[in-house]
């Protein structure tokens, strides 16, 4: 099967980036001007967790703020989901007093997506035996744990096809990595149908 022809349902379910800001971020003064605001959740115990947790509706995404101006954006569906929410909390900080004149440093983290194999049956017992740095205990976990080395990922396999990846950096190395793993499962004849 030519490679262009290999087409799988990935779906991605979390992109999460650190951000900086270039700034100091006065974090009583935001929750205080913040908690009440509508459309937005706010909370911050500083004697549970040092940032402020911030929500947003549209992007839906979740932020950790500090006050050295870095973020943890969790949440998004895609990069450009993060770019779009990075943007808006900008927006929301500068709003409440918070000065940031430089353009914000965006880290992509780490991307989780799940997806399938086209519905093939994976014979778990022959990948464990056979894939290099694999690993496989029905009786702690019903997937096999398959570590690639490029791209960098991890992919958590299952019997009926479904998949799961984590450790990405763009949403290329996802797809590369999904095929990697489906090829390499040919190549062991790894798939019962």
């Amino acid at each position: 099967m030519a490679e262009e022809e290999l087409e799988f349902k990935i779906i991605i379910q979390n992109c999460v980036a650190s951000v900086n800001l270039f700034t100091t971020i006065n974090l009583v003064s935001i929750f205080q001007q913040l908690v009440d605001v509508e459309k937005l959740e706010v909370r911050y115990n500083p004697e549970q967790f040092p940032g402020l947790i911030l929500k947003i509706k549209d992007p839906k995404i979740s932020s950790l703020v500090f006050s050295s101006g870095k973020l943890v954006i969790t949440g998004a569906k895609s990069i450009e989901m993060i770019e779009e929410g990075v943007l808006k909390i900008i927006g929301i900080l500068k709003t409440s007093g918070t000065v940031i004149e430089s353009e914000p440093e965006i880290i992509v983290q780490n991307i989780v997506a799940s997806g399938n194999f086209n519905n093939r049956i994976i014979n778990l017992e022959l990948a464990a035996m056979w894939l290099d740095q694999s690993m496989y205990e029905p009786e702690q976990f019903p997937g096999l744990i398959y570590r690639l080395d490029k791209p960098k990922t991890v992919l958590l396999l299952f019997q009926s096809g479904n998949l799961v990846c984590t450790g990405a950096k763009t949403e290329e190395q996802v797809h590369e990595a999904v095929r990697n793993t489906y090829y390499a499962l040919e190549e062991i004849e790894g798939f019962d149908s």
